[in-house]
């Protein structure tokens, strides 16, 4: 009986999306959506709130349809990484045509913010704006964001209540480690744990120069005098290799067993190694440290293009692209057990987010007490 159920249960709701495929409403799930699903072993019911997250006003989809190609600025990707986010999307609204284009921070935001003030639009949707949100902001370019459906599904830590930016998925900081050289039990159960047990000293534990990644959740969630404590014991008792390296290239030397963890690393690039076979693995002491993508919509150009794909990149439909795209972990909760690499190792933690507003104001002091730290420590200056 409760099969019998279960199938009348997907039948419903597949149907229910068949008929709700007019202008304004969620067509049927489109095939690279349904490939997805499959891919993931994810249920379709995970989608029933679909329709619903992606009911945008009739009058959106007509101008939309009159407007040009849709500008996406965000980060670098191949063109099968950019077919497998945009898939969905296309198939679901196929009368709009866009251009994405991937440019590391500066180029997406100062180029971007510059042309701007300059009275030309070179994008209508820019992906992980940081702290340029305040200058976009200050420029009069911003778009309010509460008008998309799915805007109020975020949480409320990933967005700006006054709608001028929203994040598009989650991404967490914290340590990736060598599985053959650490034990499972000697991993920090909180940060300070690090700076106590002698294992993580003599130079087995490495640290890249981005203090912005991980330092920054923290002082906020634990304070300063906590954030300025645990950095100078870090650095004069621990005295980790401080290095110059990025942080992908930090994980691979960690894999080849060049020292025993790094700090910071985010889960995407050791569970790309450890899929081919690396020892590698990563791990989020309490708190963990956790970052979004600030995303934005700019005042001036193809609003209702860019209002629809913002909306549905924010729908479940879109997170489950997003994490297909590039393992981002999605914004949902009933999503980000099924869609997280090394789910074990984040879920159930307490999670420190940053404040765009307090960010502004300790990123400063923050970066003026750890460049003291790093110069003296030996480090060499990015």
């Amino acid at each position: 009986m409760q099969k019998i159920a279960r199938s009348l249960a997907v039948f419903a709701f597949t149907l229910g999306l068949a008929l709700a495929a007019s202008e304004g409403s969620a067509a049927p799930l489109p095939k690279s959506t349904r490939d997805m699903l499959k891919k993931f072993n994810l249920d379709p019911a995970v989608l029933s709130d679909l329709d619903q997250v992606l009911n945008v006003p009739k009058e959106w989809l007509d101008k939309a349809k009159q407007e040009k190609k849709l500008l996406v600025r965000g980060s670098p990707s191949t063109a099968n990484e950019l077919k497998i986010l945009f898939g969905p999307f296309h198939e679901r609204y196929p009368f709009i045509e866009t251009d994405y284009a991937g440019y590391n921070r500066q180029g997406r935001t100062i180029r971007t913010l510059m042309a701007y003030k300059s009275g030309r639009v070179l994008a209508d949707v820019v992906l992980s704006v940081g702290t340029f949100v305040t200058e976009f902001d200050k420029a009069g370019g911003l778009e309010d964001l509460r008008v998309l459906p799915a805007f109020k599904k975020v949480p409320d830590d990933l967005k700006d209540p006054e709608g001028k930016w929203v994040g598009a998925n989650k991404n967490y900081w914290c340590i990736s480690y060598n599985t053959n050289l650490v034990k499972r039990e000697d991993l920090p159960r909180e940060w300070d744990d690090l700076v106590t047990n002698p294992r993580w000293r003599g130079g087995n534990i490495a640290l890249g120069n981005r203090p912005n990644l991980w330092v920054v959740n923290l002082w906020m969630v634990k304070g300063e005098q906590w954030a300025k404590s645990f950095l100078t014991r870090l650095f004069t008792e621990v005295k980790p290799q401080l290095r110059k390296e990025g942080m992908n290239s930090l994980v691979e030397l960690v894999a080849a067993g060049e020292f025993h963890a790094i700090i910071p690393s985010n889960y995407k690039r050791p569970y790309q190694v450890q899929e081919k076979g690396a020892p590698v693995s990563f791990y989020c002491p309490d708190p963990a440290p956790g970052s979004t993508e600030e995303t934005v919509i700019l005042k001036g150009g193809n609003t209702a293009s860019a209002r629809i794909f913002l909306n549905w990149l924010l729908s479940k439909e879109g997170q489950i692209a997003q994490y297909a795209h590039e393992f981002a972990a999605p914004l949902d909760k009933e999503l980000r057990p099924k869609l997280l690499p090394f789910a074990d190792q984040i879920v159930g933690r307490k999670e420190a987010y940053r404040d765009m507003k307090l960010q502004d104001e300790i990123m400063p002091q923050l970066f003026d007490f750890w460049n003291k730290l790093w110069l003296q420590g030996g480090g060499s200056v990015r």
